[in-house]
């Protein structure tokens, strides 16, 4: 096994208020690396804007991990710069290395501690690594989407892509549905971007925010060079970094491990209708909304839809959702992660029709484990998982019609759908993805041993090889 380490796991947010796929993952991981033998410690940041602690530093227990949380309430960012790079919260994070001595950092997502951990480490000697769960090291909105709704390649020369993102955020006409808004200056955009720490809580002092997004690529791809290795969970991921200017030889792949079983699907009665899944966020970027008003078309004795997910999440999308929705589709709210397999032994199939760049999202993967097939948008970081009518089915990203062909054609096969069962599969645990993360900390750590500091970390097993920028389908062109 070698020595045991010290690791310290940086995170934006973390359980129990927190609870996706990059929370998921961080905790997955300290749990993994603690039953391996290893000293590990989350550090998880606060949003400003939630419920202040008593100090910038806190810390507790959560499912047997130790956690340190750092309230940014306590050192709040005012511009669009410092949502990416913010000085000022350097001495936090000092104490806080300081005090965990760690022989390794591991970044599962900078937003909240900035790109000034970088920095940090750095100063400190710390060897650092990363996993990329998003865009956030070259895309403003962290997702590769466009203002006006298309996907985008990444910010342009000049930037401009990327200051109309912020518009767009920024200037949303606000519609308060219930409750009261902790910040009225704010749109529900802005609001949304703001809680993952991007816009700016004070406009009044946010004015030089066009140099800040014109800078902001830079400024990430100059601080990222301090990690030793980055580590991608698909292929897609790794090349829109390396087409965005990021050092291959430092991006690994290695996908995501789900601990999951399957539970045997009930058998349906004879000329019932396909059960469809939804699992996950209610929100337009998700693609709720296509695929209620899909299946709404259709009619129920052929199909029904079962959406899980939070219904208070955006009050005004939910009631657009439930709008558009007929007699076969239900809401179930929310479950416990430990239910997930009862709940995808409920379905025939899974769908996923986001309208962004997903990235191997972990839903996908607990479906696959649980041989579910699955119905995906036909964007790379959801087709690299599927293998076309043997375990899922894709549609053309945000058009309605063609999920509604795909929909109608499976619909009217019901056994076609439920037969891809038995050629559905995902056989990767969270232990596997484990394994090639203590790997590549073995790798980082031996080459500083070594004093090869200026040396890559090689891409070699057991870590997935990369794919190189074939399977790259971007439209956009930088102007």
């Amino acid at each position: 096994m070698g020595s045991v380490l010290k690791v310290a796991i940086f995170v934006h947010c973390f359980f129990p208020d927190h609870f996706y796929g990059t929370e998921t993952y961080t905790l997955q991981l300290a749990k993994n690396l603690t039953t391996l033998g290893h000293d590990v410690t989350v550090v998880a940041g606060v949003f400003q804007g939630q419920a202040r602690k008593p100090s910038a530093i806190s810390h507790d227990v959560f499912d047997g991990v130790k956690v340190v949380r750092f309230d940014k309430n306590h050192v709040p960012h005012q511009t669009v710069g410092e949502t990416y790079y913010q000085e000022s919260v350097r001495p936090f994070l000092h104490t806080v290395l300081r005090e965990l001595g760690p022989d390794i950092v591991h970044v599962t997502h900078l937003v909240n501690h900035t790109a000034a951990l970088l920095e940090e480490t750095r100063a400190l000697g710390i060897p650092t690594v990363a996993t990329l769960t998003d865009f956030f090291g070259f895309c403003f909105n962290n997702k590769l989407e466009a203002a006006d709704g298309t996907l985008c390649a990444g910010p342009n020369r000049l930037r401009s892509n990327c200051v109309a993102c912020y518009l767009k955020a920024a200037n949303t006409p606000l519609r308060i549905a219930t409750g009261h808004l902790p910040y009225p200056s704010l749109t529900w955009a802005a609001m949304g971007l703001a809680t993952r720490g991007l816009v700016p809580l004070n406009p009044v002092k946010s004015r030089g925010f066009v140099h800040d997004l014109v800078e902001r690529p830079d400024v990430l791809g100059a601080l990222y060079e301090n990690y030793e290795a980055m580590i991608a969970p698909t292929h897609f991921l790794r090349d829109a970094y390396v087409r965005n200017g990021f050092a291959a030889d430092k991006l690994h792949v290695s996908h995501f491990g789900v601990d999951v079983k399957a539970i045997e699907k009930a058998a349906r009665a004879a000329g019932g209708p396909l059960v469809i899944g939804y699992v996950g966020q209610i929100a337009k970027h998700k693609g709720v909304d296509l695929l209620v008003a899909a299946v709404s078309e259709l009619p129920p004795e052929k199909v029904v839809l079962r959406v899980y997910g939070p219904e208070d999440q955006d009050h005004e999308f939910m009631r657009r959702v439930r709008s558009l929705s007929g007699a076969n589709v239900s809401f179930h709210g929310t479950f416990k992660p430990e239910s997930i397999s009862d709940v995808m032994a409920g379905f025939d199939v899974l769908a996923i029709p986001s309208v962004w760049y997903e990235n191997s999202p972990l839903v996908l993967l607990n479906a696959l484990a649980t041989q579910t097939p699955v119905i995906v948008s036909d964007v790379q970081g959801l087709t690299e998982f599927v293998e076309e009518g043997v375990n899922g089915w894709s549609f053309r990203r945000a058009d309605l019609a063609d999920l509604r062909r795909l929909l109608g054609r499976l619909a009217e096969q019901p056994d076609m759908a439920r037969g891809a069962k038995t050629t559905t599969s995902y056989k990767r645990t969270s232990m596997d993805m484990t394994a090639d993360v203590e790997a590549i900390y073995r790798q980082v750590l031996d080459a500083r041993e070594r004093g090869d500091t200026g040396t890559r970390v090689a891409n070699n097993q057991p870590v997935y090889p990369a794919s190189g920028a074939a399977g790259m389908n971007f439209s956009a062109v930088r102007q």
